[in-house]
This record gives structure tokens, C-alpha cells and sequence, in this order.
């Protein structure tokens, strides 16, 4: 395989992932909406799911813009999904969490996702070891951009 043949072959993974991450919110969209959600509300309850953060540190697991995971939680703590804590290592920098709602809701939106990608997989025919392949091709190339 030539240099110019591997960098292409990178852009259309790179393509395929993209295309993919396309897919995957229009259908969590569709099903955060069946619950009532929306996928932004369902991605920052899973970004909490394992604990205490800031909105700063969420934002940043998620790739997005401080502010913007800001409204959500926001909205989500007007909900009643979310609480803030006082933080203290930074005064103003509080931390949330799920509240006992949130992690409610959060369990039924994985419930349905795990049907729905369950479905995708198997309509795919991949196999737990073809998964776990692409996800550690992706995982290599994630910490070779991080270590520039």
C-alpha cells in the first residue's frame, strides 16, 4: 500500500465515522423524542452517569462548547434530572448530578437505544470481536491526534 493509498483510506474512515456519528444522533434523536428527551439532555445525562462533574469538565468528555452544556443543564436541573452542588475545589464551578429522576429517565433511554442498536448490530452481522476491532483502530488513532 503506497503513503497516498493509507492517507485516503484514512479520510474515508474518517468519512465513515462521521457518517456514522450522523446516523446514530438522527436515530437517539428520534428516540430521546419518543421519551420525551432530546439527545443533548441524553448525552449529558450519560456524560454524569458516572459521577459528579462540572459543566466545563462535561463539556469537554463531550466535545462541545462549555456554554452550550450550560443550557442543558440548565434545563435539565429546572427538570429536576440534574442538582448542583457546591464544588470544593472551585467556588464557582459547581457540581451536578443526576438526581434519582434523571438516572430514571437515563435507564429508559438506554433501554430503548440498547434494543435499537442490538437491532443495528445484528442487521449488520457483526460480531463482538469485529466491534471491539474498530473500536481499537479508532481508539489508536484518537491518542496518536491527542499526543500531537
Amino acid at each position: 500500500m503506497t503513503e497516498r493509498e493509507r492517507i485516503d483510506a484514512y479520510r474515508l474512515l474518517m468519512a465513515d465515522v462521521y457518517e456514522l456519528a450522523g446516523e446514530s444522533r438522527r436515530s437517539s434523536e428520534e428516540l430521546a423524542r419518543e421519551e420525551g428527551q432530546t439527545a443533548a439532555r441524553w448525552h449529558v445525562m450519560s456524560v454524569l452517569s458516572d459521577g459528579s462533574r462540572t459543566v466545563a469538565s462535561a463539556a469537554r468528555r463531550l466535545g462541545l462548547a462549555r456554554q452550550s452544556v450550560q443550557r442543558v443543564v440548565d434545563d435539565l436541573a429546572r427538570a429536576a434530572m440534574v442538582e448542583l452542588h457546591d464544588n470544593p475545589d472551585h467556588r464557582r464551578a459547581p457540581l451536578v448530578t443526576l438526581t434519582e429522576a434523571g438516572r430514571n429517565t437515563l435507564t429508559g433511554l438506554l433501554r430503548r437505544s440498547d434494543a435499537d442498536r442490538r437491532e443495528a448490530v445484528d442487521r449488520a452481522g457483526l460480531s463482538l470481536s469485529d466491534l471491539e476491532d474498530a473500536r481499537a483502530t479508532i481508539r489508536r488513532l484518537v491518542d496518536a491526534l491527542q499526543r500531537r
